[in-house]
């Protein structure tokens, strides 16, 4: 036996004793379910986000479930779901064009090692789309989970930076991109970042948001 087929008989044989299970509601067989791929739909505008904020989905139930299982518990795989989610999603975005560039959020360096790399720019990368990791935290941020909205203002003044060697061509128009928006307070300051910089952002795109959406686009 070649060593590839010996690969794919393994995997084979993992899968019969370890079935995929679905993160978002844990049904057997499927690595995501038709039903909780569902929950993610075309960008809705987030209010009072900032900038202009678009998510698929909000950050609750099965969905808040399969972006930790991507972001937190290693389902590394989830990040071809998730590109071909924001591979669709971005040409409905208002104002893009058709060739923008993502700028993917930054992550803080810890939490970027503990998981791997950055998830953001995992995703990115899965979406096709051209990619710049252009924007990175300087040091003295801290984790934003239990920070209220002024307190995560605070926590970024001043301390989202870009990286010279990173950015999109000039004059290219980019869409941010992240996993979920709270208060806005990141998609602010990364958005005010490369708009300093001289960059056009027509619009940040989320997976999920963890406030209300408009009903329509």
């Amino acid at each position: 036996m070649s060593v590839a087929a010996g690969i794919v008989a393994g995997m084979v044989l993992m899968n019969l004793l370890f079935p995929p299970r679905c993160p978002g509601c844990g049904t057997w067989g499927a690595r995501v379910c038709a039903r909780c791929l569902a929950l993610f739909g075309l960008p809705k505008r987030v209010p009072g986000a900032g900038p202009p904020v678009f998510a698929l989905a909000a950050y609750a139930g099965a969905a808040r479930e399969l972006v930790l299982a991507f972001k937190e518990r290693g389902r590394r795989e989830l990040a071809a779901v998730f590109g071909a989610l924001v591979a669709a999603a971005v040409p409905h975005l208002p104002g893009v064009g058709p060739d923008p560039w993502l700028v993917p959020a930054p992550s803080r360096a810890s939490a970027a090692r503990a998981r791997g790399g950055s998830h953001v720019m995992r995703m990115a990368r899965a979406s096709g789309f051209s990619v710049a990791p252009a924007l990175a935290f300087a040091r003295g941020v801290r984790d934003s989970v239990s920070l209220d909205a002024a307190s995560r203002r605070a926590n970024l003044a001043g301390r989202v930076r870009l990286v010279p060697d990173r950015l999109p061509p000039p004059g290219t128009p980019v869409v941010l991109l992240d996993d979920v928006v709270t208060t806005g307070s990141t998609a602010r300051a990364c958005v005010s970042v490369l708009k300093a910089a001289g960059f056009g952002v027509p619009a940040v795109l989320t997976l999920t948001t963890a406030r209300r959406t408009h009903p329509h686009g």
